[in-house]
């Protein structure tokens, strides 16, 4: 599993192996620098032979080439951390593009099957994990390998015996990293997957904490989150207990490599095959071939926790995008509204089917009213419609033209929508009524506004349409927040309406005057409406009645009454006091 990990991450960091090579160049020339000073400092403990006979005049050079030495050093250094800088950051930078870009892509149901909080604990938090373990993994196995392999040469030019018994303690150094390793990554992949599916309670809670108040479910809430929480807490203890392992268990495999070169070199230099100044390079050499051991070993932690947070991120990567256009798709630029649904059957779940058969011809200019209990596929219809699912069975056409044949853009185009569900970005007021058509003039904006009978409140706001929205319209009502979806609507002026309980929010004298303002702009265009109140109901030119995903009758408010059927039960459960009121 790492190895794909790692060969997708590849792929993301190719564009930027011009820094990756000067960071290489950089740490190659940062250790080689670093590995003389052992050899100088040698070099000028063997010129420090006694009292008295300190050899100056050869002592100087070698302080002076290992003050460049330690300078340049530094100086490599740096520029290997910039370059890994520059390599993560932008790095994590496209990768976090493409995973939202892919968010972009994916079918609605893609996103309606995911815990939201999870799929933002996947493009913030996960990504920021594999930033972490590329900065380190970067920054500790360039030089860390290197190092190794230096310091290897430097030992085997002063003395092949010594650097023998270094090269055999060392595998059991890597057998215990790699051990643990193995483990750690398991544990680690475990707690990213809790840790998303906290993030995702975490945002459900807070999203709806007037429902969680209103219901009294704080205490269930707290309940749960800290099961949760205490199953994170779980794994997180398990990982970093077995990570934990790596260190010190390399630490002491790294005592014995440097115990057995102090010992053996000790006996050379009693025996005169080495000089007490070479016994010193040699035992800084042995100490800083071990170090690079414990980093990397210490990099594991993250470079695991990396790993199983870039799997995560990879699975929202390789989600099914949506179907491709056709090939000859067609850009729309206007229609006329005459929609027709023949023979189309969908469904959610696979075994479980929805709508069947169903049949519909809305003619251009019709208001269609769209009816029936919960659960019957009324807002699939929308779904179908604006293709934000492809029917499974059947044609749906505009103007003549299946849907498929269009680009999703331009049928979208088509459309205005309005939901019972308010949408506001955080922004100014005009912003928000802009959404649809970002060039729009202020005059276009505020004859909106008017339209929509929202320009009233909005001049009452301390900056007009300069007001900030809070994230979705939290400093708003319910109902002002209607108003300004209803006015984004009318900015875009569309040859054909979707109105989803488009007037839920609103009151009823505000719904009046709304009403008229709809029926001003449905004047010419095709108009589906999913409602309950009964002024929109009766004002439709067709309506449909639902039940179970097919359309079970059809006709005007009056004749539906007369037949005395489902629609007429259904006005009398649901209407007949409404209209009394």
């Amino acid at each position: 599993m790492n190895k794909q990990v790692i060969k997708r991450l590849l792929g993301f960091l190719k564009p930027y192996g011009g820094y990756l090579i000067a960071a290489l160049v950089s740490a190659v020339l940062n250790v080689t620098l670093t590995l003389l000073a052992p050899v100088l400092i040698g070099d000028g403990v063997d010129r420090i032979i006694g009292k008295g006979q300190v050899d100056f005049k050869g002592l100087a050079p070698i302080l002076l080439w290992l003050g460049f030495a330690i300078l340049f050093a530094a100086l490599f250094q740096w520029i290997m951390t910039l370059c890994t800088n520059i390599v993560t950051h932008r790095t994590v930078r496209d990768l976090r593009i493409a995973v939202f870009h892919k968010l972009n892509r994916v079918p609605l149901k893609t996103i309606d099957s995911n815990s939201h909080g999870d799929l933002i604990s996947r493009v913030v938090n996960d990504i920021d994990q594999v930033s972490d373990g590329l900065l380190q993994g970067f920054s500790q196995l360039f030089t860390g390998v290197i190092t190794i392999v230096g310091t290897l040469v430097f030992m085997l030019s002063i003395n092949w015996v010594i650097a023998l018994v270094v090269v055999l303690v060392t595998p059991l150094s890597l057998f215990v990293a790699s051990f643990i390793a193995k483990r750690s990554y398991n544990m680690f992949r475990e707690q990213s997957a809790v840790r998303g599916e906290l993030g995702g309670y975490v945002e459900e809670m807070v999203g709806n904490q007037k429902i969680v108040k209103t219901f009294r479910y704080e205490e269930r809430a707290q309940q749960h989150f800290e099961q949760v929480n205490a199953r994170l807490y779980d794994c997180g203890v398990k990982a970093q207990f077995y990570s934990s392992l790596t260190n010190p268990c390399t630490r002491f495999v790294n005592g014995v490599v440097y115990a057995a070169v102090g010992i053996i070199g000790a006996v050379s230099a009693i025996s005169g095959r080495l000089t007490v100044g070479q016994l010193s390079c040699f035992l800084s050499y042995a100490n800083q071939y071990t170090k690079p051991f414990n980093e990397i070993s210490g990099v594991v932690t993250e470079l695991q926790s990396a790993f199983a947070s870039a799997k995560r991120v990879f699975d929202v990567l390789d989600e099914e995008d949506e179907p491709a256009e056709e090939p000859n798709a067609v850009q729309v630029r206007d229609c006329q509204g005459f929609v027709q649904l023949s023979d189309v059957a969908f469904s959610y779940r696979k075994g479980v089917p929805l709508i069947q058969g169903l049949n519909l011809t809305a003619k251009p200019g019709q208001k269609i009213a769209i009816v029936g209990p919960t659960g019957c596929g009324k807002t699939t219809i929308i779904n179908l419609l604006m293709r934000f699912y492809d029917i499974q069975q059947g044609r749906i056409e505009v103007d003549g033209t299946d849907i498929r044949q269009m680009t999703r853009q331009s049928l979208r185009s088509l459309y205005g929508m309005v939901l019972q569900d308010t949408w506001l970005f955080s922004g100014t007021v005009r912003d928000n009524i802009a959404y649809g058509k970002p060039d729009a003039t202020d005059d276009e904006v505020v004859a909106a506004a008017k339209a929509a009978h929202a320009h009233s409140f909005i001049k009452r706001l301390e900056k007009g349409y300069d007001t900030l929205v809070a994230e979705d319209g939290g400093n708003l009502s319910q109902g002002q927040k209607q108003l300004l979806s209803i006015a984004r609507v009318m900015l875009i002026d569309p040859p054909m309406l979707i109105l989803d309980e488009a007037t839920s929010s609103i009151d009823t004298r505000t719904e009046i005057r709304i009403q008229k303002a709809f029926n001003k702009m449905m004047e010419g265009r095709t108009s589906f409406i999913v409602a309950h109140r009964l002024s929109t109901i009766r004002e439709a030119d067709v309506i449909l009645v639902m039940k179970d995903g097919s359309i079970i009758e059809q006709g005007r408010h009056e004749e539906l009454l007369s037949k005395n059927g489902f629609y007429a039960n259904l006005y009398n459960s649901q209407f007949a006091v409404e209209d009394a009121g």
